[in-house]
């Protein structure tokens, strides 16, 4: 029998929001015989316009059969669901027959006006979290992943973090083997950590200049190394003191506290990967010793190394034990 994999849109929707995840889902189905079924709903039906008036053909609400999972998308005006009060109670209704629920970026916004979300944990854009637990002090947000699964609640950050989060659901499906021959076909990375942060920091530093840029380039390729100001302003072709002043101007940081950033954001992911001594990994970025790097972490993540990966560990856990039945499964052809 097909999983049903029915997105909900309102007027104004994110095309990638949509898209994104939708594409994940056919590959699936057309590729690697996936019994999946999808479609799109709306509380009017019919032609619903998205940001840049791009259309997504709807069925109503009388036409949406309840089916397996059903995925919010989000969109510029979702942080405001009191405008769709009709699609908040349609989310209501399908919700009650899903076997699973999820919220691409700002969708989570209906989803929690539905009150589907209580007492779960969260997360969404990183720009609207604040918004949505200031609004919803019954969840508990957070902005620092790219999805998050929390009991049949799926939830995940902006635009092409919902194609991470489709992945997921596929690999909770049909194991790993199916998602990482999708992953292929969109070339797109296999497995994002959902715990891997929303932001770059070398992307969140933003230098006006090419003198910045290249020694932020110059950083992130020699993190092993001693990188003084003085290197840094080689490498720009700038004097010291220019370069400093230069750099903080650009970037709202000191140089130190950006290499600081660019090394903390290359050692976390192979923190919580979990194959290398925590020690190996401080040497290795430029931190020196671990207790730097933790000094760091807890500035930055809020969290030691160590308590990243024990969080690590747990999601993988849990992951483990969701897929194991279902990874030797072979799924029939579904014809819609």
């Amino acid at each position: 029998m097909a999983r049903r994999i029915s997105f909900v849109v309102v007027p104004g929707f994110e095309p990638l929001d949509l898209s994104g995840p939708m594409s994940a889902f056919h590959c699936a189905l057309e590729t690697c015989n996936a019994a999946y079924e999808i479609n799109v709903v709306s509380s009017t039906g019919g032609a619903v316009p998205g940001w840049f008036n791009i259309l997504a053909d709807t069925v109503g609400p009388h036409g949406a059969n309840h089916g397996d999972t059903v995925i919010v998308v989000g969109g510029p005006e979702a942080h405001e669901p009191q405008r769709e009060p009709d699609t908040v109670n349609l989310l209501g209704s399908l919700a009650a027959s899903s076997r699973r629920i999820a919220g691409v970026c700002t969708g989570t916004f209906y989803l929690a006006e539905a009150g589907l979300l209580d007492g779960h944990r969260v997360t969404t854009h990183w720009r609207w979290a604040p918004l949505l637990q200031a609004r919803y002090p019954q969840l508990s947000v957070n902005s620092d992943r790219i999805y998050l699964n929390d009991g049949k609640i799926w939830t995940s950050a902006g635009v092409t973090a919902g194609i991470d989060l489709a992945l997921a659901l596929i690999e909770s499906d049909y194991g790993s083997d199916v998602s990482q021959s999708v992953a292929r076909e969109l070339v797109v990375y296999h497995r994002r950590p959902g715990g891997q942060s929303q932001f770059s920091a070398i992307l969140d530093l933003a230098p006006e200049s090419d003198r910045v840029r290249k020694a932020i380039a110059y950083a992130r390729d020699h993190l092993g190394e001693t990188l003084s100001v003085e290197s840094l302003a080689e490498a720009a072709h700038v004097s010291s003191r220019q370069f400093s002043r230069v750099f903080l101007k650009e970037t709202g940081e000191t140089p130190a506290r950006a290499v600081e950033r660019i090394r903390a954001e290359v050692a976390r992911p192979r923190i919580e990967e979990g194959y290398e001594s925590i020690e190996l990994i401080a040497h290795d970025v430029g931190f020196g010793d671990v207790e730097r790097m933790r000094r760091t972490f807890l500035r930055l993540f809020g969290q030691t190394p160590q308590a990243l990966r024990r969080i690590a560990r747990a999601y993988a856990r849990e992951a483990a034990l969701t897929h194991q039945p279902k990874l030797r499964k072979r799924m029939p052809v579904h014809v819609a």
